[in-house]
């Protein structure tokens, strides 16, 4: 009897221990290791492009400075590199630190050839805008200069993105029949994979379903539409892993089993495996294809992302920091999740054609790319570079995260006056002090944003610029 309460204890302390899962990867040495690196230098390299884009960009709509700059007729042609550089080959190159490390040393060449077309492609989005003068069509999710050497270059990082996929899929690692929180974050990535096949089957789909007699935007439109969707879900899923695996870096306790984690991955990825039967329902140009993708994009992420959005922040709410390479990514951590759920919740207040689209799109973007910062904090010790500590590294994610929520909240102010999306200078026709109020708003935390964005080059660069320990 006397043993009772001991066992007790163990056995509820086992309990614990399960609910709260630790979700931790371990870096590989060797080629592995070697391909993450260069694929994180091709992340941050979209960046630094992307940065120089974003100053013509937010200057090219605040209101009081539009006028100083000739850059007016310039703003299309920077948008559309800026996302793609930002948001198209950010992403893509952090799946690729993500997929590299969760590999087999199988086909490493292949993951090579796929760095290399991809590295291609991203020089040639850079440099189109001065090499030939091109239309700017600002279709969803994938805008681009109808021009030979930009498209080229979305063409290569298309073809990497494939070689990317399939080595993912041959190099892929058993997640095993004893799910801990390791095993739950390989299922977390082997969906992700999977995800961005089906969404690089419906580009190929659209691309043979859309009218030939099409144009412009309403070509690109229905071309990006299906598989832009999809991709959401790869971007989705790599933020889930994010969450977790910052969450347990910090030590913060997640009230969530592994198998309840691998559950709601598995949620999102079902989300995913409707797509074929929409495009065989529906034909691409119809309505009620548009229509279903939007729903399925809408409805089923929101399954799984709400009980994880909970779940990290209860575990957040609860960790108290006191080590000092935790901070950076705590503070990305918690940025992050803000973000995303302001951006969600812009989503259910959309009406009509304005500024509120990208408001709900600037968040939810910023929430993933944030979490992508904070991986790439806590990853890069673990590929031999330094550690990111001090206040400048605790602070860029606040900074970052302040000035987007700032865009974010102007751009919503703004919508609901009306202004349109996808103008800027006098075509955003601001008749009234709200208006002005709301895009100089915008303008400002814009700025501030561009700030944040340079000190995570600038603290990512300081710890790789000492150069990497033997692995």
């Amino acid at each position: 009897m006397a043993d009772a309460p001991a066992g007790v204890a163990r056995y509820f302390g086992k309990w614990i221990s399960l609910a709260r899962g630790e979700y931790r990867l371990a870096v590989p040495d060797g080629a592995r290791a070697k391909l993450a690196r260069g694929w994180l230098q091709l992340a941050l390299a979209a960046l630094i492009g992307a940065g120089v884009y974003s100053i013509l960009l937010v200057v090219s709509r605040t209101p009081g400075l539009a006028g100083l700059f000739p850059v007016e007729n310039f703003f299309r042609v920077a948008l559309v590199v800026h996302v793609d550089l930002s948001v198209l080959v950010w992403f893509v190159a952090i799946a690729g630190v993500f997929w590299s490390i969760n590999s087999t040393p199988r086909w490493t060449p292949l993951g090579w050839a796929a760095f290399a077309l991809a590295v291609a492609g991203t020089v040639l989005l850079a440099v189109a805008p001065f090499t030939q003068r091109a239309a700017a069509v600002m279709a969803n999710y994938v805008p681009v200069l109808d021009g030979a050497v930009f498209l080229a270059g979305l063409t290569a990082i298309a073809g990497g993105m494939a070689m990317l996929v399939l080595r993912g899929m041959v190099a892929v690692p058993r997640v095993g029949t004893r799910l801990d929180g390791a095993a739950a974050l390989r299922f977390g990535l082997n969906s992700s994979v999977v995800a961005t096949a089906i969404a690089l089957a419906a580009f190929a789909w659209s691309w043979l379903d859309v009218p030939r007699g099409l144009e412009g935007k309403a070509y690109y439109e229905l071309l990006f539409w299906g598989g832009g969707h999809v991709l959401q879900f790869t971007w989705t899923l790599l933020m889930m892993v994010s969450w977790l695996w910052l969450a347990s870096a910090i030590g913060a306790p997640i009230p969530l089993t592994p198998r309840v984690a691998v559950l709601l991955f598995a949620v999102a990825l079902v989300s995913v495996f409707l797509t074929p039967v929409i495009y065989l329902a529906y034909a691409v140009p119809s309505v009620e294809h548009y229509r279903l993708l939007t729903w399925l994009m809408r409805f089923g992420g929101g399954l799984a992302m709400l009980p994880m959005t909970l779940a990290v922040l209860v575990a957040l709410t609860g960790a108290r920091t006191t080590d000092e390479t935790q901070r950076p990514l705590r503070a990305a951590l918690a940025s992050s999740l803000v973000l995303f759920a302001f951006g969600g919740l812009i989503g259910f207040m959309i009406q009509g054609s304005n500024v509120r689209i990208p408001a709900h799109y600037h968040g939810s973007i910023v929430g993933i790319t944030l979490a992508f910062m904070g991986v790439v904090y806590h990853l890069l010790p673990q590929l031999g570079y330094r550690t990111p500590i001090g206040r400048l590294a605790t602070w860029q994610p606040y900074v970052y995260g302040a000035g987007q929520l700032m865009h974010v909240a102007g751009l919503l102010w703004s919508g609901g006056y009306g202004v349109q999306r996808k103008v800027a200078g006098s075509e955003q026709v601001l008749r009234t002090t709200g208006e002005v109020i709301g895009m100089g708003f915008m303008g400002l935390g814009g700025l501030i944003a561009i700030v944040g964005g340079v000190l995570f080059l600038v603290v990512a660069f300081r710890c790789m610029a000492g150069g990497r320990e033997r692995r």
